[in-house]
């Protein structure tokens, strides 16, 4: 139950993340302002990233950050309606994005210390399915508020209040951890699972056997790169999509709304296939496969481009990188939390944020200027780097 008021606050960046690019380009901006806009938002949210993981793992309190995250992003989408100045309404946005950041380090470190390591693959998967189902119902909401010809202060007081109730909910249902102490145990266990590979080895090379086992332990930094270069080309494949699809395909808002809900449609379905159990270093294999599945899609889209301008087979490719991105992400915050010690439990949305902070003006800055194909061959490129970054990793 506790998941809730995530559920209602998705439900409300889902309608926004379609709604406020094109809202931008309706008041005058242009890609290049949504890019900026995007950029600077993430970028000034690593290092908020940091701070609200280190916070609430040095108080250990964890529903406040929450609270916090859900009732700004509620009060400041309501400032939104007071401007429509470029410059004004990027500085509340990025304002925005530095709050939104805050629930999703507490949020990751209560699906760690609430569930055992061998539960942490459904547990993740399971929130995230739930939650892509209120981003789902967002995109829905989008498509008839377009039919509907809602103006944009009517979007942005409902959001608003989609995220009031989300603090309001979690306020009742989210309580902190009594015992912090699951992550703790999975890093003594990776040492004595090193020590015992050890001894294996130095008795087997002493009794003249054979050595199949390895002492390799994983590489963070390489693995930290995977996770920037992933997050690079998603961003700068997905921050000019939605005027791709407007201008370039001249899909009318509630079809380009369509479209992503085939997308977070898949990501569900993805979410919730990714709650099956795996084996021991399972998901370090599974990880790799998606990448490099992702890298081959961006490829395909911009090959589209160049051969078919057709809804239909755009929305099938996105279609799959909606879920492969979803078994992506459950197994890379796995691994994260596997990983990285206490402490640094803002470490995974911070390098995440580094790289869509790159991606969110490259992807609208090589879109405008030089076409949206080598924007997508650029994503398709970098993924390859992802999976290069991810396999020296293990």
């Amino acid at each position: 139950m506790w998941r809730l008021g995530f559920f209602f606050h998705e439900m409300a960046f889902g309608l926004l993340s379609i709604f406020l690019p094109l809202y931008v380009v309706s008041i005058g901006g242009s890609l290049l302002d949504v890019g900026l806009m995007a950029s600077v938002a993430t970028l000034l949210a690593i290092p908020a990233s940091f701070f609200w993981g280190y916070i609430c793992d040095k108080t250990g309190r964890y529903k406040r950050y929450i609270l916090i995250s859900f009732f700004a992003s509620s009060a400041l989408l309501c400032f939104f309606t007071f401007t429509r100045d470029i410059g004004l309404f990027i500085i509340l946005y990025v304002a925005m994005a530095v709050f939104h950041v805050a629930h999703e380090p507490p949020k990751n470190v209560l699906i760690a210390e609430l569930y055992t390591r061998e539960k942490w693959e459904r547990s993740f998967a399971f929130y995230e399915g739930f939650t892509e189902v209120g981003w789902l119902i967002g995109l829905v909401m989008g498509v008839f508020v377009s039919f509907l010809d809602f103006n944009s202060t009517t979007i942005l007081l409902m959001c608003s209040g989609l995220n009031f109730l989300a603090f309001a909910l979690s306020l009742f249902l989210v309580s902190d951890p009594l015992l912090i102490f699951e992550r703790g145990l999975v890093h003594i266990e990776k040492s004595i699972d090193l020590a015992c590979r050890g001894v294996t080895i130095a008795s087997k090379v002493l009794d003249g056997l054979p050595i199949s086992e390895s002492l390799t332990k994983e590489n963070l930094a390489s693995f930290c790169s995977g996770l920037v270069f992933f997050a690079f080309a998603t961003s700068t494949l997905f921050t000019p999509l939605p005027i791709f699809l407007s201008q370039n395909l001249g899909l009318a808002t509630s079809m380009v709304y369509a479209v992503y809900i085939l997308n977070s449609g898949a990501g569900a379905v993805g979410y919730f296939l990714a709650s099956k159990r795996l084996e021991l270093h399972e998901e370090k294999m599974h990880l790799q496969k998606v990448v490099i599945l992702r890298s081959t899609l961006a490829f395909l889209l911009a090959i589209l481009v160049i051969s078919i301008q057709a809804i239909f087979p755009f929305a099938l490719v996105l279609a799959f990188m909606g879920f492969a991105y979803a078994l992506y992400h459950v197994y890379a915050l796995s691994l994260t939390m596997e990983l990285i010690p206490a402490g640094m439990a803002g470490l995974f949305d911070a390098l995440i944020g580094l790289g869509s902070a790159a991606g969110a003006y490259t992807g609208p800055y090589t879109a405008q200027t030089f076409g949206f194909t080598y924007a997508f061959i650029i994503s398709g490129a970098t993924f390859f780097l992802a999976y290069i970054s991810f396999k020296a990793s293990f």
